[in-house]
């Protein structure tokens, strides 16, 4: 057995992000990677003073998902873990790759806790696979740096410590050490693009240059050089186009060279965590849905996503389901979970509260949609709905998205945006929490 393969080269590469992360929440599939990377960090718990949780992704997507959550319980109760199990909905058509992994985006999001930081168990393999990718997507630098071993998530870091270890040296880590893992079905289907790079391309490399994966791991890194670089020269022009909501400033674009807001373009793409566009894409979206007529509603889908445009913004939306027709009742005596991974509503009974509670003959529903003319709070007079929405600077796609108090077929509140004068009191305040898991288990 040769350094590499010796299982301390594992932990040789996760020590060096120990020191400063404490508290670890671990994305965990009970695959053997994840589980590879669980098992050294509890090895190295007591040493290292770390403070462990796990997170599982319930897609749903296979018959043995249920099975698979449970394996992780044990394996993590085993291993005096505590494990968050979250269940998320993913279509079946469309992107289902890009569909799941923003589903788990947004549930590691709401799982974490103050001061921890996520670890995910990709590879020098994976690596590889995230490279050939976006080069045949024809993406620049940007997309070829592939994956960084340390990148902003959220309020915190997304750590991957094991970007320089080999699937071999990872399988000589479970093999040594006796791990039980599970074996994904679909990971044998190369129809999805990365399973056909794995399964049908990447071996043919690896046979004719040996050294592939290190070759590769070597240009990503030059190109997350040149991208960082890129980055920093650009900060100001960066800081200057993308707001704190994260949407992106057409205004400042429009004297840019082509090559400066192609840059630009591809920087708030990475700040999004979305897949990196071709270069004709850029170009597509900046022709057709940036420099659109004024009156004129562009989109652009890419990878599950729909480019938008509204009140000179660049708006990145993931696709969601129609909610226009929905009616939901609600006893306000507890939370409402509100569908489409929109979060859920919770009632404060509060003396300082913003709304009177329903009278005994008034029915409370939650509706995404509106008509009419309405009297809001701070405000004189009626005025059309849509009128209000556009005066609040509410996108048209969000005017569906955000959830409304009905009191029989009274408007009474727009969660967060608006109070209707029907509404108005002091005896209750309602709360929308945007993410909401559906299980923990210790």
């Amino acid at each position: 057995m040769t350094d590499s393969d010796n299982p301390q080269s594992i932990f040789k590469a996760i020590k060096p992000y120990l020191n400063q992360a404490p508290a670890i929440l671990v994305a965990f599939s009970g695959g053997i990677d994840s589980t590879v990377l669980l098992h050294a960090l509890v090895t190295l718990r007591t040493q290292y003073g770390l403070k462990l949780r796990a997170i599982y992704i319930h897609h749903g997507l296979s018959i043995h998902a249920d099975k698979w959550a449970a394996h992780c319980e044990t394996v993590c109760k085993q291993w005096d873990v505590p494990l968050h199990i979250t269940k998320v909905n993913i279509q079946q058509n469309g992107n289902i790759e890009a569909q799941a992994r923003q589903a788990r985006y947004q549930a590691i999001k709401q799982a974490l806790l103050v001061n921890e930081v996520v670890m995910a168990a990709q590879h020098q393999d994976d690596q590889s696979e995230t490279f050939l990718l976006a080069l045949k997507r024809g993406s620049g630098p940007t997309g070829l740096s592939a994956m960084p071993d340390i990148s902003n998530f959220a309020t915190t870091s997304l750590i991957r410590p094991l970007l320089t270890i080999s699937r071999s040296q990872i399988e000589d880590y479970a093999n040594h050490f006796g791990l039980i893992w599970i074996e994904d079905e679909s990971n044998q289907d190369d129809r999805y693009d990365r399973n056909f790079l794995r399964l049908q391309i990447i071996p043919k490399f690896k046979q004719r240059w040996p050294y592939f994966h290190q070759m590769v791991s070597r240009c990503a890194a030059i190109c997350a050089e040149e991208t960082a670089l890129i980055a920093e020269l650009l900060h100001d022009e960066i800081a200057n186009c993308i707001d704190h909501h994260h949407n992106l400033n057409i205004a400042p674009l429009l004297t840019m060279s082509d090559i400066k807001r192609n840059a630009i373009l591809r920087a708030w793409f990475k700040h999004h965590h979305v897949e990196m566009p071709a270069r004709q894409q850029l170009n597509l979206i900046w022709h057709t849905v940036a420099l659109a007529k004024e009156d004129a509603n562009p989109q652009f889908v890419i990878n599950d996503y729909t480019i938008r445009r509204y009140q000179a913004q660049l708006y990145l939306v993931p696709q969601h389901m129609q909610l226009i027709n929905e009616t939901i009742e609600w006893d306000l005596a507890t939370p409402l979970l509100l569908p489409d991974h929109l979060g859920r509503l919770t009632i404060d009974k509060i003396s300082r509260g913003n709304l009177r509670l329903p009278n005994k003959n008034e029915k409370v529903t939650v509706r995404f949609q509106a008509q009419g003319r309405l009297n809001i709070v701070g405000r004189q007079g009626s005025r059309p709905i849509k009128k209000i929405w556009q005066e609040l600077g509410i996108a048209p796609w969000m005017r569906q998205r955000i959830p409304i108090i009905y009191y029989n077929e009274q408007i009474i509140t727009a969660v967060g945006v608006f109070v209707t004068q029907e509404g108005q009191g002091n005896q209750i305040e309602i709360s929308h929490n945007h993410y909401i898991s559906c299980k923990i288990s210790t």
